[in-house]
């Protein structure tokens, strides 16, 4: 069975200051998530499902469905704030935005029936992280539990010059199995050190050694019912939190620590970069340029 790439595009980029998921970065008008695409085409994946907004499906859409038209699957799921959440639930009316990464897996359980690999719209993660997932996840196991599995990277490599970043710091055992993954929510480079801020006016120093979570994960259709009990729990405890997230690190944290699943920390030898800010950007082109001199991609991506 062909995988299918799960892409969570429905962030309003608010630190970046606009619809950075179809930002060019390409000397054609490419942006970060038509790398993406193309390496999993190139990877043998069946299916794309894009996570977005409704207010912006129609631009959206149009942007993609004629270049991967005969090339590969599309379909689509929405995550609005009231998506997935319970009948008779109130919300804080102060909340404007959706519940976060697994809230936006979980709104995508009715178009995936496959095994699947999250990613975010505007990270780049290299051909070989989507070849390693699907050659994991379709092992034979002898294990009664779900193997899951993620694509970590060095944390000094994924931080930004022009302020701070979210990143999930993980702890694996002799296996590389994961233990927990932290949800860092401010770290920044301060001074030559990296800083992680705990709490205001609580920071921590890192190493800049640390794996970190990407958010690219490798799932099964099993995946979901175990969101869907972990986001009604959630949701139940956090209607009136305008502040509330629901990241996939929580519920894998959890579900490790109760013995209900495995998950494999894979590593890959291709760089990542993102977009987290407007300044990012010149950078990202920088290094699409260099990935089309070494002939990892066509200058036109899409003929």
């Amino acid at each position: 069975m062909k995988p299918t790439l799960l892409i969570l595009a429905a962030g309003m980029g608010s630190r970046y200051g606009g619809l950075k998921q179809v930002d060019p970065v390409g000397p054609n008008g490419e942006a970060i998530i038509d790398y993406s695409i193309y390496d999993a085409i190139r990877a043998g994946y069946g299916k794309v499902v894009f996570v977005i907004r409704e207010s912006f499906a129609e631009s959206f859409k149009e942007t993609f469905e004629r270049k991967l038209d005969g090339k590969i699957e599309t379909a689509y799921a929405y995550q609005e704030l009231n998506s997935m959440v319970p009948e008779g639930i109130q919300i804080h009316p102060d909340r404007a935005k959706p519940w976060g990464t697994g809230h936006a897996v979980l709104v995508a359980k009715d178009v995936v029936k496959e095994p699947f690999v999250v990613i975010n719209a505007d990270d780049y993660y290299g051909l070989n992280a989507y070849q390693m997932i699907p050659e994991f996840l379709n092992e034979v196991s002898d294990n009664s539990k779900p193997n899951y599995c993620m694509v970590g990277y060095g944390l000094k490599n994924t931080l930004s010059e022009h302020g701070y970043v979210s990143r999930g710091v993980c702890q694996t055992n002799k296996d590389a199995f994961l233990e927990t993954v932290v949800e860092r929510t401010h770290i920044e480079k301060t001074d030559g050190e990296i800083i992680s801020q705990l709490s205001e006016g609580d920071f921590m120093e890192l190493t800049g050694n640390e794996v970190v979570s990407m958010n690219i994960w490798g799932f099964t259709p099993s995946y979901f019912e175990y969101l869907e009990k972990y986001f009604t729990e959630f949701i139940l405890e956090n209607a009136d939190n305008p502040k509330g997230e629901f990241y996939i690190p929580f519920v894998i944290n959890d579900l490790i620590d109760k013995g209900y699943i495995n998950l494999k920390v894979l590593q890959s030898q291709d760089k990542w970069f993102g977009v987290t800010y407007k300044e990012d950007k010149d950078l990202a082109v920088q290094n699409i340029n260099q990935l089309i001199e070494m002939q990892v991609y066509p200058e036109k991506l899409w003929r």
